[in-house]
């Protein structure tokens, strides 16, 4: 027996080929401004086949081909949101993107296509952010269980001993969750405080700040400077850059 190809909803299939996130897309679906083999379709779970018979448009233009893959880090500065549109009104980390390019493969500029951010850091966080417009890439790289490492720079309140480091890497449960570090050591200390380097094998929300509110240690400041083998480097505060193939198959890997 013949079977038919699976079907998606159509703001999951835009954002799935990295034209767009699913809330983007649903926004386009509703204004009317995307087209299925020339029909408008308003409905963002309008099913759609996986074997890309459909002819899908956006504002006339056929969408059936997913842009070249983009791979990208961002040093993100404090006091930005990790995320596309902000309900309060925040700047949020797509402002370092104002106005950016890329080669369009003959010699010159285009602008950046859309691309995710591949995890998040909160708003009082810095460092490394990846992004792209390749959700396969990006599931691999927040895997809990298979994912890289990320190493921060955490400068806290207070001078640690010993014995507070091997605390961390044995966590705590803070609210059923276990929290803890897969490595801490001491990078230097001051006379009020310290830095600290951790490393997380998995990414909770706020983990680093809660597993250290656990031992009544404020963060003061946190960077993240590692994902894996990518480092941070000397790259400046707000700016970007691509990804050479060889650090996003590292990354796969």
């Amino acid at each position: 027996m013949k079977t038919s190809p699976p079907r998606h909803g159509l703001a999951r299939v835009l954002s799935k080929r990295g034209l767009c996130s699913r809330t983007q897309a649903a926004q386009w679906i509703s204004q009317g401004r995307v087209r299925v083999d020339g029909r408008v379709i308003r409905d963002p779970e309008f099913p759609i086949t996986a074997d890309g018979a459909q002819q899908i448009a956006i504002d006339g233009d056929e969408a059936g081909q997913a842009p070249a893959r983009l791979y990208l880090m961002l040093n993100k500065p404090r006091g930005l949101v990790t995320t596309a549109r902000d309900d309060r009104g925040r700047e949020t980390v797509y402002r370092c993107f104002d106005g950016a390019q890329v080669d369009d493969g003959q010699g010159g500029g285009m602008p950046l296509p859309w691309v995710a951010p591949v995890g998040r850091l909160d708003k009082a966080s810095e460092g490394l952010l990846l992004f792209c417009n390749d959700p396969a890439w990006a599931a691999r790289i927040t895997d809990p269980e298979r994912g890289p490492t990320k190493t921060y720079h955490v400068q806290v309140d207070t001078q640690p001993g010993p014995e507070l480091l091997l605390a961390l890497e044995a966590g705590v449960d803070c609210e059923g969750e276990c929290l803890r570090a897969r490595q801490a050591r001491v990078l230097r200390l001051g006379e009020r405080n310290a830095w600290l380097e951790i490393v997380l094998d998995e990414g909770r929300n706020r983990q680093i700040r809660r597993l250290l509110a656990a031992f009544d240690i404020a963060v003061l400041r946190l960077v993240r400077v590692a994902v894996g083998p990518l480092e941070l480097g000397g790259l400046a505060k707000g700016q970007w850059r691509l990804l050479s193939s060889g650090e996003v198959d590292a990354l796969r890997a």
